[in-house]
């Protein structure tokens, strides 16, 4: 093979990596987060190609060469010197099955994705806090200041409603139905959901917003001096991120023994609503899950019937 030759063949990859891409965005309406993980997923897999393989056209592609990209990923180890962790190697291979279907769907001639096996993982142990640590959670913000105010709003918010952190973060003012006590957010896939606010939520969001003397949209906002003199309202919209070190700062303060995120506390959501008996599809449609499987996650550590077999039963045979 000439080096010109290959050198097309690698641009006709990363060509077709770059639709997939932009089909992400346009046709299946991926989050920007998606979408850029996807493009490092699938950049890695095209870079170890042009290093490690000689056939890197998608016609190509085959068994093999996915068993040797594979044992790339079990071997990677990132400069720190830690390893690809188990769950990680398996968001690279889902990415690159993602890829091939599209390639599939686009009537490109390449490997079947489901000849792909995904790498079995360890199922993780779910966090969850109890009633007593959410409590001691949304107890610690001090507020007496604008800062504290407004962080107490966002625990109440995030717990009463199990949003995900860039649901949170993307919220505006004239969304919110603080009356009804409701609002319409567009999770994962663009898929629509209505989520319920807390009394206790609209209480604290109210004081906020009273506290506030700006004009802007945001609902969650950085604390400056003059936001009014803002030019633009959307450099104050707090970040995942921030709402992210948050979170971490009133865990500590309050000293939980589980090291809990903004994702435990949508666990805590789910598993609140479970263990005081909701049905589990209206948990995966307050949750915004397109599959049930993905809410069902929760059952196992909710299942009140399972509590109630082992209080009756056991110890009972001795």
């Amino acid at each position: 093979m000439t080096e010109e030759k290959n050198n097309l063949l690698r641009t006709e990859t990363d060509r077709l990596i770059e639709e997939f891409l932009e089909y992400l965005e346009v046709e299946k309406n991926c989050s920007p987060l998606t979408i850029r993980n996807y493009k490092h997923y699938l950049k890695r897999f095209s870079d170890w190609l042009k290093a490690n393989s000689p056939q890197i056209d998608p016609a190509s592609f085959n068994l093999e060469i996915i068993k040797k990209y594979r044992v790339f990923l079990s071997r990677f180890t990132a400069p720190n010197g830690d390893p690809l962790a188990r769950v990680t190697q398996s968001y690279h291979v889902i990415a690159l099955r993602a890829f091939l279907k599209f390639l599939i769907k686009n009537d490109y001639r390449t490997i079947a994705p489901e000849k792909i096996e995904l790498p079995k993982i360890e199922s993780r142990s779910l966090k969850f806090l109890t009633t007593e640590q959410v409590e001691l959670l949304l107890s610690q913000p001090q507020v007496s200041n604008p800062r504290e105010l407004r962080d107490k709003a966002i625990l109440e918010t995030l717990f009463s409603t199990g949003l995900r952190v860039s649901e949170l973060t993307k919220l505006n003012r004239d969304q919110i139905d603080l009356n009804r006590r409701e609002f319409g957010v567009i999770g994962k896939g663009g898929h629509a959901r209505v989520v319920f606010l807390s009394k206790q939520a609209v209480e604290w969001i109210n004081k906020y917003l009273v506290s506030r003397r700006d004009k802007w949209q945001p609902l969650f906002i950085r604390i400056v001096k003059n936001p009014e003199v803002t030019e633009d309202g959307r450099k104050l919209r707090l970040t995942p991120r921030s709402i992210q070190r948050l979170v971490k700062k009133y865990v500590r303060k309050a000293r939980i023994p589980v090291d809990a995120t903004v994702h435990t506390l949508r666990h805590s959501f789910a598993t609140d609503l479970l263990m005081a008996g909701a049905d589990i599809r209206s948990v995966q449609e307050l949750l915004g899950h397109k599959n049930i499987s993905t809410t069902q996650i929760y059952t196992h550590v909710t299942n009140r019937q399972l509590r109630d077999v082992h209080e009756a039963f056991h110890g009972k045979g001795k």
